[in-house]
Parts: C-alpha cells; sequence; structure tokens
C-alpha cells in the first residue's frame, strides 16, 4: 500500500479485531458466512460475540448480482431460520434505494452551457 505522495505504508493488522472465518452453503442459493473472533493465539475470544452474514445472488438481466447482508443471530441454526427474511427485507431496502437514487436522478435540472461549468440544479 502506499500514500497519496507515493510513499509506502506499513499494513497493521489490528490484532484485537481478528475472526475466523467458516462458510456454510446449501450449494444452490445460500450461504452463510460465520466470523468467530478469536485472540491473537487463534483461541476463540468469548467476550466477543459471532458474526453472521448471508451472502447469495440476484439474477438480473445483466448477469448476477452477488448480495451480502448481516444475520442478527445468535448461532447458526438462528442465521438458517433468519436467512430468507432477512435476505428479502434487504433485497426490498436494495430496490428502494436504488428507485430513490433513480427520482434523484431524473429530479436533476441541467442548465444549457453547464457542462463546461458544472453547474446542475436540483
Amino acid at each position: 500500500m502506499t500514500t497519496p505522495e507515493g510513499t509506502p505504508q506499513k499494513v497493521r493488522i489490528n490484532r484485537q479485531n481478528l475472526y475466523k472465518e467458516e462458510v456454510f452453503t446449501d450449494v444452490r442459493v445460500a450461504a452463510i458466512r460465520q466470523l468467530t473472533p478469536v485472540k491473537t493465539n487463534g483461541e476463540v475470544d468469548k467476550s466477543r460475540k459471532i458474526i453472521f452474514f448471508g451472502q447469495t445472488q440476484l439474477v438480473t438481466p445483466h448477469g448476477p448480482l452477488p448480495i451480502q447482508f448481516p444475520i442478527e443471530a445468535k448461532n447458526l441454526h438462528e442465521a438458517i431460520e433468519k436467512f430468507p427474511e432477512t435476505m428479502q427485507s434487504f433485497m426490498e431496502k436494495m430496490i428502494e434505494e436504488a428507485k430513490e437514487m433513480q427520482r434523484q436522478e431524473q429530479s436533476r435540472i441541467i442548465v444549457p452551457g453547464a457542462s463546461e461549468s458544472g453547474v446542475i440544479l436540483k
């Protein structure tokens, strides 16, 4: 890694924020990443909670779109149970955000000659 000035930057691993990653999948639709907190010696750090992420792909006219979303769960069984509902909620939120971005883009007023000056009004 380098800084904007081009000088090398020393990479540092946050030793207080280490996780062991395991992936569970049905080899069809769903994958669940389980991130288990660990200490620098590899032992499970019971003072921090396990984190779960769901992963899947949406089929779009432009090809598959990978999505990833957090799942609030205490264990793998609960993450599996919550996967469909959490995925649906995440997709609805993602679609609504895309629609809002589209609405904002359509409501922009471009002033003639503004392309040279960069002036765009909302």
